[in-house]
């Protein structure tokens, strides 16, 4: 007897095909995971980058609410230690009146680095500064056009008696020409007029700052000198009549008027007069650092 095959019709086959599961669809986000997560961490290694690195650069460390402007001021009045709020009685004026004019205290609170600080006046010849072993105050020396520089860092070495330089730009100092006529100055830079510190590592700081309007200015403690153009005569006696006079940190005893057998007073400070003479106050060692922060 013989048995005849039977092949499933075609219909039967489709039926059969029909019951078997879909393929499932994926969704985006499975397709391009991975793709996906790359983007992610690439973006959040830029973001990194802009927080740390970028934003710095284009955010300002410090902020000014009025240019110093001297032209109100007929006459030199001695700087007040208290800050500029107080309503202090300012002394008598001095004549005749030395280089340089008094702005107004705004203290010496040291802030933490990297902390924006708000000056009453710009440029400051004092206020909040920084104070980082080793790092504030700064180094003395040229620091160029593109060098970062603050307020906050140069600020700490004025406390403690220096002379800073400050520079405009766009402006001849900030030529090549200009650099290298401010790099050779420090060579004949004298000696602080007091504490007889030698230029080096606290002073002078010479530094670009644009935030004042006059193409130079020379600071001491409280005090500043514009100047339209690079008097460096004019500079060097502003220094010898105004340096380290008025700081609130100073490097050495200041000197007296009263004789040695007496009992010695503190003298009050006389920006007209004279580096002094005398030989009998502690000269610094040759590194000039800072005795206190």
């Amino acid at each position: 007897m013989t048995t005849s095959s039977r092949r499933p019709s075609s219909a039967s086959r489709a039926v059969r095909r029909s019951r078997r599961p879909a393929p499932r669809s994926t969704t985006f986000l499975e397709r391009n995971r991975t793709r996906l997560l790359s983007a992610g961490g690439i973006a959040a290694f830029l973001a990194l980058v802009f927080v740390g690195l970028v934003l710095p650069s284009i955010t300002p460390a410090y902020a000014c609410v009025n240019a110093f402007d001297p032209t109100p001021a007929p006459s030199f009045v001695a700087p007040s230690q208290a800050p500029a709020a107080s309503g202090a009685t300012p002394a008598p004026a001095v004549t005749p009146q030395p280089p340089g004019f008094v702005e107004p205290d705004m203290g010496h609170l040291h802030v933490t680095a990297g902390e924006k600080v708000t000056y009453t006046y710009c440029p400051p010849a004092s206020g909040k500064h920084y104070s980082v072993p080793g790092q504030y105050p700064i180094k003395g020396g040229l620091y160029g056009p593109g060098d970062a520089t603050v307020p906050e860092g140069w600020i700490h070495n004025l406390e403690h008696g220096a002379i800073v330089l400050l520079y405009k730009c766009p402006g001849d100092a900030c030529t090549d020409d200009g650099q290298a006529n401010l790099q050779a100055m420090i060579s004949r830079w004298p000696t602080s007029p007091i504490c007889k510190i030698p230029p080096g590592a606290l002073t002078p700081v010479i530094a670009r700052f644009d935030n004042m309007p006059y193409p130079y200015a020379a600071v001491v403690w409280d005090v500043v000198l514009p100047m339209q153009t690079l008097d460096e005569q004019l500079m060097f006696d502003f220094y010898s009549a105004q340096g380290e006079r008025f700081n609130p940190e100073p490097q050495c005893p200041q000197p007296t008027t009263t004789p040695a057998a007496a009992t010695p007073t503190p003298a009050a400070p006389n920006p007209s007069a004279p580096a002094p003479t005398d030989t009998s106050a502690p000269t610094p060692s040759a590194s000039a650092a800072p005795a206190a922060s």
